[in-house]
């Protein structure tokens, strides 16, 4: 009687290689979502070595317990044999970085899990997020942190990243961009969630007055102070505040606040007894705090303090595909205060994507409000528009939106050709598509419109790929 070969080694490698050649990447788990196998795909998406530092680790070592946790839904449907696809996850990528992926999960059949592992039970299937248009539209955090452009993409894996943490965040970028809205994200998306959001504005404040209403006060501590003041550093306990226009801090408050961040300790305007700070401090300003420095207007080691995470919000012209998105959320918003549900019209988005918004989110909500307000049907029109988003001319020179619409000198037409019926983006469309060898991602990008965009007017301009 011969003897049993012996057991072979499971054998996914046929498996991985079908959805390998898809952009996917594959994890088995067992009874116990712990990892048994991952795909060396998943390196490319989450870092080298990835795929097997993993192994045996539980699955929420990939995508933290908000996706994978034991009282999550996921959970159940698996245990209950169904499957569940296109899931929004962040991969961890290392210690401070993260991935938007698409997830798909599937119990595994009997016949697969015999002849492959004994020990397989759930398959889990990671798609880039980019490479899925599905998932880059809903990308929603939460307060209307609404994110395609890949810039913001990256803010939106980090605000998830730090779900967990309790540093310190200093937000920078212009007016209008929206810096209000992460800091709530970020506070939405924290250990201190359950508690208050408290936000001052530093601009608005001279600094004995900025000094109490941080600080608190107790009667009698200066003219006018005629009863007891719990200041902003005592309401958010617990939670966080929102120091605003954090750039305008006077030098004086600058000092005792950065005491506040060393310590971990505050007092009272006329007060000597110390209480705990027991809050997340998330800064932010459209100041540049360097130059700042360079001048004596800021300090350096506050600074450092609050730049423990930094985080810069790009300007809206910078991040045309996410216009779209926001207009839309925006609308929804805007329309449900007024009773009715409105749309835009395709002219009026394509306007919306041209403008160079120097306001940024905040002229574009204006912008909807002000539409929404001047027009009586359901559908926003290019009409309702303000003068100067409607009308090309009134564009800032020198951006990639207003060349396209401006006229071009060295342009040639063909003899039966009117210049007045020619569309102004056709030649930079060509031009770039040739540059790039028709890809249009990357087309898409020097152009500084969505790849969406470019498409529907490649169709509307009859430009066909090689």
């Amino acid at each position: 009687m011969q003897n049993e070969s012996p057991l072979r080694a499971p054998d996914w490698s046929n498996l991985e290689a079908v959805f390998e050649s898809l952009g996917r990447a594959l994890v088995v788990l067992d009874e116990g979502f712990r990892i048994i196998r991952a795909s060396q795909s998943l390196d490319r998406m989450a870092g080298p070595g990835v795929s097997l530092e993993v192994i045996g680790q539980p699955v929420e070592s990939l995508f933290g317990a908000r996706l994978f946790g034991p009282e999550e839904t996921l959970r159940e449907s698996l245990r209950l044999g169904r499957r569940e696809e296109g899931r929004r996850g962040v991969l961890r990528c290392g210690r401070d970085a993260a991935r938007l992926v698409s997830v798909t999960t599937t119990p595994l059949a009997e016949g697969v899990v015999s002849a492959c592992d004994p020990r397989a039970r759930y398959l889990v299937v990671l798609r880039p997020a980019e490479d899925d248009d599905t998932i880059l539209q809903s990308a929603l955090v939460s307060h209307g942190l609404v994110a395609r452009s890949p810039q913001m993409l990256r803010i939106v894996h980090l605000v998830e990243s730090l779900h967990g943490s309790d540093a310190n965040v200093l937000i920078t970028g212009e007016s209008g961009t929206g810096k209000e809205v992460l800091a709530r994200a970020l506070h939405a998306h924290s250990p201190r969630s359950g508690g208050p959001f408290v936000a001052v504005s530093c601009a608005a404040l001279p600094a004995d007055l900025l000094e109490s209403e941080l600080f608190g006060h107790v009667r009698g501590a200066f003219t006018g102070a005629v009863r007891d003041r719990v200041g902003r550093l005592d309401l958010a306990k617990g939670g966080t505040l929102f120091l605003d226009e954090a750039g305008d801090i006077p030098l004086p408050v600058q000092v005792k606040l950065l005491r506040v961040l060393q310590e971990r300790l505050f007092e009272r305007v006329g007060e000597s007894t110390p209480r705990p700070l027991d809050a997340r401090i998330v800064a932010a300003t459209n100041r540049d705090l360097k130059e700042a420095i360079r001048q004596g207007r800021f300090r350096e080691d506050l600074y450092y303090r609050l730049r423990v995470v930094p985080i810069h919000v790009p300007p809206l012209r910078e991040r045309s595909e996410d216009v779209e998105l926001i207009a839309r959320y925006l609308l929804a918003r805007i329309g449900g205060r007024a009773g009715r549900a409105v749309q835009l019209s395709p002219d009026t988005l394509s306007a919306l994507e041209r403008y160079d918004w120097p306001g940024n989110v905040r002229e574009l909500e204006n912008a909807l409000e002000y539409a929404v307000a001047l027009g009586r049907g359901q559908t926003v029109q290019l009409e309702d528009l303000p003068a100067e988003i409607r009308s090309p001319e009134s564009r800032p020179a020198g951006t990639i939106s207003a060349r396209l619409h401006s006229p071009d000198p060295n342009r040639s037409f063909a003899p039966d050709a009117s210049p007045l019926m020619a569309d102004p983006e056709e030649a930079p469309i060509r031009a770039a598509l040739e540059r790039h060898h028709w890809s249009r991602s990357k087309a898409a990008a020097e152009l500084g419109m969505s790849r969406t965009r470019l498409w529907r007017r490649m169709r509307e301009l009859r430009i066909g790929s090689r």
